[in-house]
């Protein structure tokens, strides 16, 4: 509760930092019912938009026992693996600022390891419930706004059409038939062809010339 959300700022090295201010409830019976955090963000400079996100946040509880021997690290990352679709991967880390002696450093890492699991149980509730709201939401779309959008990706694959060879294009058309000099004329002008040649009109068995052409134009589709 209580958040506090701080701009992002973008430091000398590329990177971006942000601090975020929040307070949580506590249940271990040795801490208060509640602790203020403060959470540092950094974004490295390696994230790239709409594909891939490297945050890590330093997280600073306080008012608990010992707050000020300990830190933690949680790295979250959110890479994008299909249209509406997106993976998020979290790893964490306690760290030490000074080191306890033997009895309270069981006494940390236990309660931190008890406090992240609840965190990030938590955590996997909340997506999973955004996910079902999502998907029910998209279930819940109207025929004509589904062939709407796949008319729109269906429009986007035939924009690719012009990046065809333009001789391809011409041979290859089914709207335009051309003549048979028209095509001899084409295979023997076909930019950095290797496997073409001149086929001259008749050949010496007598072939008919419709013969002739139907082999030309096997060639220049080949």
């Amino acid at each position: 509760s209580d958040i506090i959300f701080h701009p992002w700022k973008k430091e000398e090295n590329g990177n971006q930092t942000r601090v975020i201010l929040y307070t949580i409830t506590l249940t271990n019976p040795l801490a208060p019912k509640t602790a203020t955090v403060t959470e540092t963000q950094t974004m490295y400079k390696a994230s790239q938009e709409s594909e891939c996100y490297v945050i890590d946040a330093e997280v600073l509880t306080h008012d608990v026992p010992y707050h000020d021997y300990f830190y933690t690290i949680n790295r979250y990352t959110l890479t994008r693996v299909a249209r509406n679709k997106s993976r998020l991967r979290v790893s964490t880390e306690l760290r030490y600022r000074k080191q306890p002696w033997g009895l309270v450093k069981s006494f940390i890492e236990k309660n931190f390891w008890s406090g992240l699991e609840d965190y990030f149980r938590h955590l996997e509730s909340e997506l999973t419930k955004t996910e079902s709201a999502y998907l029910a939401e998209v279930h819940r779309q109207s025929p004509k706004e589904k062939a709407s959008k796949q008319s729109t990706v269906r429009r986007r694959k035939r924009a690719h059409a012009h990046l065809r060879v333009p001789h391809l294009e011409e041979v290859l058309s089914p709207v335009t038939t051309p003549t048979d000099e028209d095509v001899a004329h084409r295979i023997k002008h076909v930019a950095g062809s290797t496997q073409t040649r001149h086929i001259p009109e008749e050949s010496p068995s007598g072939f008919p010339l419709q013969s002739v052409s139907k082999l030309l134009l096997v060639i220049s589709f080949v």
